[in-house]
């Protein structure tokens, strides 16, 4: 491990990503800034106050996509800037300019959706028989009727935008920008700190003393940020319940599930179910690592353990290509050209640097390849890590292809289903080429610690808690440090129950996660997981019939609400049964792991 985390201009160029694959040139950036507010104008001179015709409304929404096409461009050229280097205050000014100048693009034309909705059935069903890309999009406004505001509001509401965004904003700027962490020392050592060098590093550390230093050391500095990261979470929350009411829903949850084409059955059930019947199968994990590696108690800083972590090797970027395109090879040749793109081309963001957004993402704008931000850390969990952002990158060049603009919204019910498919299938390809009891314990184990647990528990976890705050906020309440804290360990305990020490540190972990800013995220991971392990289970039985069932998923982009898509690929998620089955597939993996232990 280095002993400082580099700073971004010392990172070799070969790890980061390369975002001249939205712009070769500064200069044609800055045209494209140009260019969208021209069409806005265009736009407005020429649509405004006359879209009460079939062919005008379609005309107007033709010309659109070429505005939100820029969009997507000039905002991913600028965003992804500012996600490896929060440091840059060059990259953060460009960032700014460009969310001024699409919000005012956007509360400009705001009068397009507004001037739909006030035609009538007749006028907007001829329009939906002559539209060709953005025929979903006409039906969207229609389903949106009850719930927009006069068009005065409308605009005034896309003007402010960039200002609505200051939550995630500063949470952003608190945690990679503020935030300084010193070394921290164990038996006389000193060892070097940071937020990816804790998540991708400590958290898997064998050494237990380091580990556990390097939890408190860690929890001790985010501590200190406590009360403005609660008021940013709060501020960000009270806005969600002032926009739910604005739009006449009944409730806080009802906009991102409606806007999601889920009802909250679903939701809930995928919170519920997996709490109930999953945290006995993990009980039992946890008890197999404390056993394994000889602890005097399970605590929550030891939850990342592996059962065999002298077994796992070191990988580095060149040799995880062969592994990743070989597991995904079964997608076809298509897919495996991807991938080959995606490190010839760098797509993806190996880099670790001061100022780099934490986790992993994918990012996929229209039209372009897709760029992959990861800190790669010579592990295969890595190599998962990478294998599942690659499966939103193949998702999105699939459905960008075969869609408009406007269909691409993939609801996030269904979202992450292509991305744990991939980390699933690698598994089995993993599976498949070896007998041996510790290797094939070692990928169970990667399976249900990295795949399962991130999906089915941490953010399992994230979603409950996430609930929670949002019914007291509901009820006319506000949401505190204090009361943050007690809820996110109190939901810990619950799952845990007793059989894990939720130590001190652990009830900040809900400081830690970006998606609380993003509505109702982190539910939609188990969701997406119980799809794929499903579809998964299908392919490993039916081979190319079921892979070809599931490009067409990948396929339709947001053609189809969760429901159908899940249905396209042969997958009901009607009932509980999809996630009961996958809940009792987790726990067939935790029971193998515990026999080939006492095997082995």
């Amino acid at each position: 491990m280095s002993d400082k985390l580099l700073m971004r201009k010392e990172v070799p160029e070969n790890l980061k990503w390369n975002l001249s694959l939205i712009y070769k040139t500064e200069a044609e950036f800055i045209d494209d800034t140009k260019k969208i507010k021209e069409l806005a104008n265009d736009i407005e001179g020429k649509y405004k106050g006359n879209l009460n015709t079939p062919k005008m409304i379609v005309d107007c929404l033709s010309d659109f996509e070429e505005v939100l096409k820029i969009s997507t461009l000039i905002s991913h050229y600028a965003s992804l800037a500012v996600e490896v280097d929060y440091y840059d205050v060059e990259a953060q000014t460009k960032n700014g300019k460009v969310d001024d100048i699409l919000s005012t693009v956007f509360s400009q034309l705001s009068f397009i959706d507004s001037e739909i909705a006030e035609q009538n059935e007749e006028t907007l069903s001829q329009a939906v028989e002559l539209a060709k890309g953005c025929k979903l999009h006409i039906k969207d406004i229609l389903s949106h009727k009850p719930h927009m505001l006069e068009p005065e509001t409308e605009k005034v509401l896309k003007a402010i935008s960039n200002i609505t965004n200051t939550p995630y904003s500063l949470y952003c700027t608190m945690k990679l920008a503020d935030m300084k962490f010193d070394n921290f020392e164990v038996n006389g050592k000193s060892y070097p700190l940071g937020y990816s060098l804790f998540e991708d590093n400590y958290e898997f550390e064998v050494d237990t003393d380091v580990r556990r230093g390097a939890f408190n050391a860690f929890s001790k500095k985010i501590k200190e940020y406590e009360n403005a990261t609660a008021a940013a979470y709060n501020s960000y929350v009270q806005h969600e319940k002032t926009m739910a009411k604005l739009r006449k829903f009944d409730n806080i949850f009802q906009p991102d599930l409606f806007n999601d084409k889920v009802n909250e059955e679903l939701y809930n059930r995928q919170i519920d179910l997996i709490m109930e019947k999953l945290a006995p199968h993990m009980r039992k994990y946890a008890k197999l690592i404390k056993k394994v590696h000889n602890l005097d108690k399970i605590t929550f800083a030891d939850l990342h353990l592996r059962v065999d972590p002298n077994y796992t090797p070191s990988i580095t970027i060149e040799d995880s290509k062969k592994y990743i395109i070989n597991g995904l090879s079964i997608l076809g040749d298509d897919y495996v050209k991807m991938i080959n793109q995606a490190y010839d081309e760098r797509w993806v963001d190996f880099a670790q640097n001061q100022g780099k957004c934490t986790g992993g993402f994918c990012a996929s704008p229209y039209n372009r390849n897709s760029f992959i931000l990861m800190s790669w850390n010579n592990k295969m969990s890595d190599v998962f890590t990478l294998a599942h952002e690659l499966g939103h990158a193949g998702h999105f060049k699939l459905c960008n292809a075969e869609q408009s603009i406007y269909d691409t919204e993939v609801p996030r019910y269904f979202v992450e289903a292509p991305s744990t498919m991939n980390e699933l299938l690698m598994s089995h390809y993993l599976l498949d080429t070896s007998d041996d009891k510790r290797f094939r314990r070692w990928v169970l184990s990667n399976m249900v610690g990295d795949t399962y647990y991130h999906n089915c528990v941490t953010h399992l976890l994230e979603a409950y808690y996430q609930r929670e705050v949002y019914k007291i906020v509901e009820n006319g309440g506000s949401v505190q440090t204090e009361t943050l804290s007690k809820i996110f360990k109190d939901t810990l305990e619950k799952f845990w129950g007793g059989e894990v020490e939720i130590n001190p540190g652990a009830e900040l972990t809900w400081m830690r996660q970006p998606h609380y800013y993003m509505g109702l995220y982190s539910y939609s991971y188990s969701a997406g997981l119980t799809i794929a392990t499903q579809m998964c289970k299908r392919i490993k039985k039916e081979g190319a019939p079921a892979v070809e069932d599931w490009k067409k998923v990948l396929k339709a982009g947001s053609t189809l609400p969760p429901i159908e898509l899940a249905a396209l690929g042969g997958i009901d998620i009607t009932t509980d049964a999809a996630l009961i089955d996958t809940i009792e597939t987790i726990g067939s993996y935790i029971d193998e792991i515990i026999a080939l232990t006492d095997e082995i």
